[in-house]
């Protein structure tokens, strides 16, 4: 198995990249949005953890710049009906914090937000993984203050996608922004 990569960025287009490693093997491997943004710029040096996929039509190497989230990775594939595109999505559209806080929470709402996910799959989600997701612990800050939840949901109506906009909420709040709603939105567009 492939657990981790390290090498240089050669190719990205999108959610797609190639890494080329040190021995001249470049290899591609498909990343959620979040760690797409987060990735340096082509030419630069990155390491991701790794989960090697293999289906009747093909391997396929999906890429996680935390441990972390490539084990919220690993539990989605474990329910039915749910293979990797999908797991890559949810994680893309709510990120791997808000998606443990999801099913620990039972928010069918935000599951279903998803492009791909109905009510009845995430019903079956949250049934199937609740379980295996309650000794997961992630940074779960953002959700615990008052009105970041509400700047979150401010910043997803201006157009920002889930975890960009978990990500600026979250980096307000360590810059020491005042958790009201409104200075975290401020500050979070600074971001």
């Amino acid at each position: 198995m492939i657990a981790t990569l390290s090498g240089v960025l050669a190719e990205r287009d999108g959610e797609s990249l190639v890494v080329q490693t040190e021995g001249g093997v470049g290899y591609a491997v498909s990343v959620s949005l979040g760690v797409a943004q987060r990735l340096p710029a082509r030419g630069a040096r990155v390491s991701l953890f790794t989960e090697l996929v293999v289906k009747e039509d093909g391997w396929s190497l999906y890429g996680f710049d935390t441990a972390i989230e490539r084990l919220v990775f690993r539990h989605l594939l474990t329910a039915s009906g749910f293979g990797p595109k999908l797991a890559l999505a949810l994680l893309s559209s709510l990120g791997p914090e808000r998606t443990v806080r999801s099913i620990q929470s039972r928010d069918l709402s935000a599951l279903s937000s998803v492009s791909g996910i109905g009510r009845k799959k995430a019903e079956r989600l949250v049934l199937e993984l609740q379980d295996r997701f309650s000794g997961v612990v992630v940074d779960t800050r953002v959700g615990q203050l008052e009105g970041s939840d509400e700047a979150v949901r401010a910043l997803i109506g201006l157009g920002y996608g889930q975890a960009a906009a978990d990500d600026a909420v979250r980096a307000a709040l360590a810059a020491g922004t005042p958790a009201e709603t409104p200075q975290l939105i401020r500050r979070a567009l600074q971001q």
